[in-house]
């Protein structure tokens, strides 16, 4: 059964039960003796459970590398894996976070009612995955391209599946993003191919992998976690589309170093909270004719003096990947 849309009056009451209980909490919170907390710690947002979160220490010897199972207090905005908070320590193991310092990066996706959500925080690198099988498709990587760049973190490639057969508008697709300067990174679990080449450039980051599903995210993420329990979902053979295995967003270190924060939500996510502006500065070669237009407002379709179009005409902006964004652009508009 379709869900109902709820009315204002119900959205108000929901919104209401929910102030409620934060109420509840905070006095809950205020009526812990303060003396039996420990001093205020550094720690990372390992995962979270609703309110509960698993927070990694950081830096004090103390409390270094160990894992604590927190209480987030009500009156913090919500928080999600990556996140640095300052936390104090209960007992047995237990602990209340109260405070989160500033993200350098974040990654949203709207939810069911259109509002922007973060999924993970502090991110240095987005891996975009794609492989021989299933077919990619260069309007696909353009659009995980476009949303990487939103974010403002920094993106590449993964042609992973290398011990298959050649595809050459694979290698067309690897030479057009390499012009555009993006790091594009082979890679095969099944030869041991590029495997090390990938550690190096995870070493010292924080990286979220994506990708259309079936091109062995999961494979790659096994393989660079071998002491990880996370399970690789398997390829149809009749559809050759693959399926999500992973539910909550978690944070894993590389053992070469570097860490890895994974769920379905994130490997997956669109660009339906984009605006038409930001799609096209998510185009890094438009970016030098972007304000040359002779019409201020030019939408870059039918108008004349089109500073892009120009440029398409003289070989300075590939083809394919302008028609690429007039396709994204129009699957805004046409949503």
């Amino acid at each position: 059964m379709a869900g109902r849309k709820l009315t204002r009056q119900q959205r108000w009451r929901i919104d209401k039960i929910q102030a409620e209980r934060n109420r509840r909490a905070d006095k809950k919170e205020a009526a812990l003796d303060e003396e039996a907390m420990g001093p205020e710690h550094r720690g990372r947002v390992i995962a979270h459970f609703g309110r509960t979160l698993e927070v990694e220490g950081m830096e004090e010897e103390a409390v270094a590398g160990k894992r604590f199972r927190c209480h987030q207090r009500a009156n913090l905005e919500s928080l999600v894996t990556g996140d640095i908070v300052s936390w104090r320590e209960l007992k047995d193991g237990l602990g209340v976070v109260v405070g989160r310092f500033d993200r350098h990066s974040t990654l949203e996706r709207p939810d069911a009612r259109g509002i922007l959500k973060p999924v993970a925080a502090n991110i240095d690198r987005i891996l975009i995955v794609v492989a021989v099988e299933p077919v990619p498709f260069a309007n696909l990587i353009d659009r995980y391209l476009v949303a990487a760049e939103a974010t403002g973190i920094t993106p590449a490639l993964v042609i992973n599946k290398t011990d298959l057969p050649a595809d050459p508008e694979l290698d067309t697709l690897k030479a057009r993003y390499q012009r555009l300067g993006y790091d594009v990174l082979p890679a095969s679990v099944r030869q041991q191919h590029g495997l090390d080449v990938l550690r190096e450039a995870l070493k010292d980051l924080t990286t979220v992998f994506v990708g259309q599903s079936g091109v062995g995210k999961s494979s790659l993420i096994n393989t660079l976690l071998p002491s990880e329990d996370i399970r690789v979902g398997a390829l149809s053979e009749d559809s050759r589309k693959g399926t999500h295995t992973t539910t909550t967003a978690r944070l894993y270190h590389f053992p070469a170093g570097g860490d890895l924060i994974d769920s379905p939500g994130i490997r997956e996510f669109g660009l339906g909270h984009l605006t038409e502006q930001q799609v096209t500065d998510g185009f890094v070669e438009f970016r030098p004719f972007l304000g040359h237009c002779r019409f201020r407002d030019c939408m870059h379709r039918e108008e004349p003096g089109c500073a892009l179009r120009e440029a398409v005409a003289e070989g300075k902006i590939d083809l394919a990947r302008f028609e690429s964004y007039q396709r994204i652009v129009h699957s805004l508009t046409a949503s």
